[in-house]
């Protein structure tokens, strides 16, 4: 980087004048003999003012300055870098005149007060005439004498506040630096720094190659310390913020008051937004009027995330738990690597975008993430591509904690973050595909294999749009079964339906129904025995008839002929391909990506292609999840957060290759951001961003846990209803637990039952936790300590939501709150197979008016700020439309509302079906009659079909011996099962409380899982 102050760096705004005017004179005869004035001196260049204070003396240092250089020019010195400033002097005396402005020399002792005005008129002219010559302008004395460096005049870092040299005490961060002694105060140094004070932040760089060093954030923390007594430094001036404190040497007591009172003032009158206690103790304030549009699952989010990643222009920052290179963000994949983020993040790193990504780096023999691998994949792409794992955990005391937060910023100026990282297993629709065996082809005509009630609504619609371009989406495999017919069998979701997708409007089949009602066959005994699997299949031609016909049947009986419109249609061939047909295999899941992670952990993640579980006996795991996208100072705020946590990173860990990584610095709130054109369901609202974060993993002296308050205060607040989608359960405070969100959603259903009042709660959550192992069989032992935790908050012991309600309202409970967990099913390879759908959202929706979004779980560790840290978004709906409620009329909030409405149309499977009223979130008609017989039959058929588990049905291990090695109906009768499954409609299950109900689940202590601290579950 060249030096800020090398004459031919570029400082000042080009064809813009520079203002100058001398206001005023200070005269201090009794201390200052020899220069008694003191001048202030105010500049404007261009939107930007500041002002400066001056004596005599400094002038004439310029001065002499000015001549040294001029006189040094002269001389024919044999240095291509001299010659090429003599010629440049030469064209500038030309152009400008060959005459040096002229000082007065009388000093201002000598200087009578009624002569002041005078002298202020000839030091005014003077530096009006040395800033009229380019050469003298950019010469380094002259920039020191107006107190301006290279970023003094970029608009997106705001106004500018004070600059100049300082002698800097090093040290004085929240964690011992130095190596020998692990004291700041013993082992320090004096190094002279250039500071520069901006609207949100202080920094210094290194004078010869303009290096930032330190970026020191305004918080709440922040304040200025000033004199010996409070710096412990003569004319010392203390700058502190919560994460360190930076000591500064002025030369006398006056200069340290001028600069401590112009960084507060200039902090005072810009940064009051960080300054000052913000809601819910957030380092942010609410934004209000920001643009924000949600993402219900991947295939929205990524898609819109690939289309940001190309928009960008200046630079890209990613935080990740989990990141994998090689994933692709809009598929099915026609369009080669085009969109495969690697290949994206390399195509915009060579045009010269700046990429910082933030890897948790895990404990390797915990976790298989091989964040070393992305790493080095994604740095092996580019120079502009910065990659920093924290933490390292041997000097660390976060051996247990981790980096969670998931988030994606462009330009500082459009932020997405929420519970989805790009990573394998992550991208699903609302189909929430279990197969992903076929190939894509492109067919002109519908496929004369679909139920005949699907092929006329094809062909309806083909009538309707023949103006558009039309195609199926076929998938095609042959029975490698027993009957050695090789008749084609038809795939869950792919081969049974044939779509018409036109270039400018949405598809009109709704395939989501069809997909998870497809699926008629039984499944191979390589599963995992929790989804009841079989061996036996039938005829191919036999399957085929009674497949066709529980389609067909099914989907007029359920209404699913309706058009369907979506945001974005990425759940099919995009409407941007040619006509041309495809050839190939192109799969939605390639290689790690179709996964099964509770069946089998990721293993060789170096081999992204290579699949690691048999896509031909094995049912994928769907990933349910939730993700929003902000603009403006919401997304500057997301900004603010990352560049905090990668500068304090790039210090912990200067002894690795982290420390010739750049400082970052913060955009500023007043600079105008271009807003990229949003597609799809956006709104404007009012907007906070949260977070959990701590010393560790930010290096801040006081714990953050703004997540866990939001979520008390909205639902201390709430009115009428609440919906969670979480991960996790674990809450409801005592010895063990210390997050009190279970407590406060008990005591909100005790008000409205004492009140008299409706009130509901849905909860919606895995309905069994993602770890490796076979709950089947008495193991997985991380699986049943999570669910010993959850099972604790919501029905056991005395300490769970149901238990202290029952204690009130006896069985009057299940009217005011609901667990549910979500599964499907399909037919894969002549098999009936069902999954879980792992509940992966971390979301909150209340009185459809306050949504809360983000990749904090329900637990202690994410919730408490000192242990893992986490960010979110609390978004308020300041637009609104009318609803209802309780049979009234009700203003709901457009975000939140219309967010609500498509996450209980995909649970109930009523994408695409308005004939069925969910409205009012808290009617009888509704909670009873809907979702609650909905949870009811789905859980009933999937237990009676598969005898999978979780179930009511098994309360302990003995029963679990028994009911395992039982066959289960879509092994016996698949034909009586076809029937049964008839009746399941869309993915919601009850949540099964008795599972397991008179075991204790907690790991035994001579397991590895039981030996760990409690805090690591919880």
């Amino acid at each position: 980087m060249a030096s800020c102050w090398s004459l031919d760096c570029t400082v000042f705004l080009e064809d813009v004048p520079i203002l100058v005017q001398v206001t005023e004179v200070e005269r201090f005869t009794y201390t200052r003999v020899l220069n008694p004035n003191l001048y202030t001196i105010e500049l404007s260049h261009g939107t930007f003012t500041w002002k400066i204070k001056r004596r005599f003396k400094h002038f004439q240092t310029l001065h002499q300055e000015l001549l040294k250089f001029k006189a040094l020019l002269k001389i024919p010195l044999p240095s291509r870098i001299h010659s090429v400033k003599r010629r440049s002097f030469k064209g500038h005396k030309r152009s400008q005149g060959e005459h040096m402005p002229t000082l007065p020399r009388r000093p201002d002792a000598l200087v009578k007060e009624e002569q002041l005005i005078s002298r202020k008129m000839q030091l005014e002219d003077y530096l009006k005439n040395i800033l009229k010559r380019l050469l003298y302008r950019n010469h380094p004395a002259t920039l020191e004498f107006l107190e301006v460096s290279q970023i003094s005049f970029i608009q997106e870092l705001g106004p500018k506040g004070i600059e100049g040299f300082i002698q800097k005490k090093s040290g004085g961060n929240t964690f011992p630096v130095c190596y020998w002694c692990g004291s700041n105060s013993v082992c320090y140094r004096w190094s002279k720094r250039w500071l520069v004070v901006k609207d949100s932040f202080v920094l210094y760089m290194r004078p010869e190659d303009g290096q930032v060093g330190t970026v020191i954030l305004y918080d709440k923390g922040f304040h200025i310390k000033i004199g010996t007594q409070e710096t412990g430094v003569r004319h010392g001036v203390t700058i502190e913020n919560l994460c360190r404190a930076l000591t500064i040497k002025c030369s006398t007591y006056r200069q340290a008051r001028w600069w401590g009172h112009s960084i507060d003032d200039f902090a005072q009158r810009f940064g009051q937004d960080f300054l000052r206690e913000n809601r819910h103790g957030s380092f942010a304030p609410v934004r209000e009027n920001t643009t924000a549009q949600w993402f219900v699952n991947a295939a929205g989010y990524f898609d819109a995330i690939a289309d940001a990643l190309e928009g960008a222009k200046e630079e890209i920052f990613i935080t990740a738990w989990w990141l994998s290179p090689e994933i692709f963000l809009k598929r099915p994949v026609v369009d080669g690597n085009t969109w495969r983020l690697d290949h994206v993040l390399k195509r915009k790193a060579e045009q010269g975008v700046k990429i910082c990504v933030l890897l948790y780096k895990e404990v390797e023999v915990i976790l298989g993430l091989n964040s070393e691998y992305t790493k080095k994949t994604l740095m092996g792409l580019h120079s502009n591509i910065m990659v920093i794992r924290h933490p390292d955990h041997v000097p660390s005391t976060a051996l247990l904690w981790a980096h969670h937060e998931k988030s994606v910023v462009i330009d500082q100026s459009l932020a997405f973050l929420g519970g989805i990282d790009l990573a394998y297993g992550r991208w699903d629709d609302y189909q929430h595909r279990l197969t992903d065996v076929g190939s894509v082809r492109r067919s002109p005509q519908p496929s004369p294999a679909l139920s005949p009630s699907l092929t006329r609504q094809s062909a309806a619609t083909v009538l309707e749009e023949d103006e558009e371009m039309k195609f199926s989406v076929v998938l095609e495999e042959e029975l490698l079964g027993g009957n050695g017919t090789g008749e084609p069998v038809e795939e869950q979701g792919e081969n049974s339906v044939s779509l018409t997708l036109p270039i400018s409007k949405p598809h009109t089949a709704s395939s989501e129904e069809k997909s998870r009602r497809s699926s008629e066959a039984t499944e191979s005994k390589h599963c995992s025995s929790r989804n009841s699997v079989s061996s036996r299949s039938l005829p191919a031609r036999d399957w085929y008839t009674k497949s066709v016909s529980l389609r067909s049947s099914d989907s007029c009986s359920l209404g699913f002929h309706h058009s369907l419109l979506l945001p974005h249609d990425t759940s099919s061939l995009r409407s941007h391909i040619s006509s041309t047909e495809l050839c190939g295999e192109t799969r939605f899941w390639h290689g790690k990506d179709y996964c099964n992670f509770i069946l089998k952990d990721w293993v060789k993640l170096n081999k992204p292609f290579d699949d690691f579980i048999d896509r031909y006996k094995t049912p994928r795991m769907p990933w349910h999840d939730i993700g929003v996208a902000v603009h403006g100072k919401a997304a500057r705020d997301i900004a603010r957060h990352f560049i905090q946590r990668w500068n304090f990173t790039k210090l912990v860990k200067k002894r690795s290759g982290a420390t010739g990584y750049p400082c970052l610095m913060p955009k500023s709130l007043s600079a105008p951001s271009e807003l990229p054109e949003m597609r799809g369901k956006h709104t404007q609202a009012n907007v906070q961003v949260l977070r959990s974060v701590c010393q560790w993993s930010i290096g801040t002296k006081v714990h953050e846990e703004s997540i866990h308050l939001a979520y008390i205060s909205a639902i201390q607040n709430s009115k009428h209803f609440i919906y969670i989608e979480n991960q996790f359960f674990i809450s409801c405070a005592d010895k063990t637990i210390h997050n009190s969100i279970g407590d406060a959603l008990t005591e909100r259903i005790l008000r409205a039952y004492r009140e008299k009042k409706k009130f509901r709660v849905y909860v919606v959550m895995p309905l069994l936790p993602g770890f490796e192992g076979d709950i089947s069989s008495g193991g997985g032992q991380a699986i049943k300590a999570i669910m010993y935790f959850n099972y604790r908050t919501m029905c056991r012991g005395d300490y769970s939501i149901i238990e202290r309600l029952k204690c009130v309202m006896s069985d009057c409970w299940i009217n005011y709150i609901s667990f549910c967990g979500l599964r499907t099913h399909a037919d894969l390879d002549g098999r009936l197979v069902t999954e879980l759908i792992y509940v992966h959202s971390k979301l909150m929706i209340v009185d459809d008016c306050t949504v809360i979004i983000g990749s904090a779980n329900i637990n202690d560790r994410s919730m408490l700020g000192k242990r893992d840290s986490e960010m979110a978004v609390v978004v308020e709906d300041s637009v609104f439309q009318d609803s209802l409620m309780d049979g009234e009329i009700y203003q709901a909030g457009r975000f939140a509302w219309s967010l609500r409405v498509e996450c209980f149309r995909l649970v109930l499977g009523l994408i695409g079906d308005y004939s069925v009223d969910i409205s009012d979130p808290i009617s009888d008609r509704f909670y009873k009659e809907i979702w609650m017989v909905t949870a009811a039959r789905n859980a009933s058929v999937y237990d009676k079909v598969f005898r999978c588990l979780p179930t009511d049905a098994v309360q302990n291990y003995k029963i679990l011996r028994e009911y395992m090695s039982r066959s289960c109906m879509a092994t016996e009768d698949p034909i009586q099962a076809c029937a049964e499954l008839r009746k399941v409609r869309g993915f919601l299950v009850q949540f099964p409380f008795y599972f397991l109900s008179e075991e204790n689940l907690f790991p035994s202590l001579n397991s590895k899982e039981g030996i760990m601290p409690m805090e690591l579950w919880t």
